[in-house]
């Protein structure tokens, strides 16, 4: 039985980068980590599968969840925000910007935020769109963190939680408690931040009407719009990145991948105008140009990562696509001679 092969991507927010590099991890080991191609660091948008391996590396190379995520919360910079955060942080009120957030996390999936006010309290419940078990712990985290960080921020108040409820372990709790300014409720069945409802009405200090009468219609209109899935074509490309260094790679093992016979999936790409032969010498010679960009790794390094057994086999394709040798590339491109020919 064949199986939906077309993918919903994820806006990765660039300034998830320069904020772990302020914790002193860099991103490309993060992509090691995770097991992907280096080019993800450039990427606006990701698959869930990738998004989640990203997050997951993150939490790795960290060590303990609780100061990760209080790290990355607090290092991050608000004028790298993409326009929908924006959009929050220049809300009317605390109140009005928690609504935004939960509208437009509608175009961000998988996370979806439900927003509950009853009596002198608001509690704001994650719900995920996959598999609860599937979700890096830290990712969960960082979520609720960043809904206390946007108060605080907002308002320019010292906010705290009225109490925080978490379904797993999240690492050091007395970290938890004093960003929180709560106790932390451990094993519980969900993930949840509750809030004193009266903190919703302080006004943002960042308002501004203008921006948000310029930047709302644009978001909304976005939201109305169906998020495009991958194209066979992206779909298959990413998983041959992806796969590169396990070695001899062919349409069958990515048509078992994608659960679906390898007939099947030429048919798919031939219909896209493509074939499986190249795509994979599209994925080498994209992969080949971005690691040649780091000096760190010698050219037989690259030739491994790109899936060619021995460095000749690699000069002889690079050359058929730049016509000269990957050396010789390097120096031209980055302004130095690196590795031997």
């Amino acid at each position: 039985m064949n199986a939906p092969a077309t993918k919903r991507m994820i806006k990765f927010p660039f300034g998830f980068w320069s904020g772990i590099q302020q914790l002193g991890i860099a991103p490309k080991d993060i992509a090691r980590q995770a097991q992907l191609p280096v080019t993800v660091i450039t990427e606006t948008q990701v698959t869930t599968e990738v998004y989640f391996a990203i997050w997951q590396a993150f939490s790795d190379l960290i060590g303990d969840i609780a100061k990760g995520l209080f790290g990355l919360v607090t290092v991050f910079e608000t004028a790298q925000y993409p326009p929908d955060m924006l959009a929050i942080y220049h809300a009317r009120d605390y109140r009005d910007a928690l609504c935004r957030m939960a509208r437009y996390k509608q175009m961000c999936p998988p996370e979806q935020l439900l927003i509950t006010e009853e009596g002198q309290e608001c509690t704001i419940e994650l719900k995920w769109q996959h598999a609860e078990e599937l979700v890096p712990k830290i990712l969960v985290g960082v979520t609720l963190a960043q809904l206390l960080e946007l108060g605080r921020r907002g308002t320019g108040q010292a906010l705290r939680a009225r109490s925080v409820e978490f379904a797993y372990p999240m690492g050091d709790v007395q970290v938890l408690e004093a960003y929180f300014g709560c106790s932390i409720r451990i094993g519980t069945n969900r993930n949840r931040l509750t809030l004193l409802r009266r903190d919703l009405d302080i006004p943002f200090a960042s308002y501004n009407s203008e921006l948000l009468d310029i930047l709302t219609p644009v978001l909304d209109r976005k939201l109305g719009e169906k998020q495009v899935p991958l194209s066979m074509t992206e779909t298959v490309k990413w998983i041959i990145k992806r796969n590169l260094m396990a070695g001899h790679l062919d349409i069958q093992s990515v048509a078992k991948e994608l659960a679906m016979s390898d007939r099947t999936l030429q048919r798919r790409l031939t219909e896209e105008g493509t074939n499986f032969k190249h795509l994979l010498t599209q994925a080498r010679h994209e992969q080949a140009r971005a690691y040649l960009a780091d000096p760190l790794l010698d050219i037989k390094e690259v030739a491994c990562l790109v899936g060619y057994e021995d460095q000749n086999s690699f000069y002889r394709a690079f050359r058929i696509w730049e016509g000269e040798t990957p050396s010789h590339w390097r120096s031209e491109n980055l302004g130095f001679q690196h590795g031997k020919e």
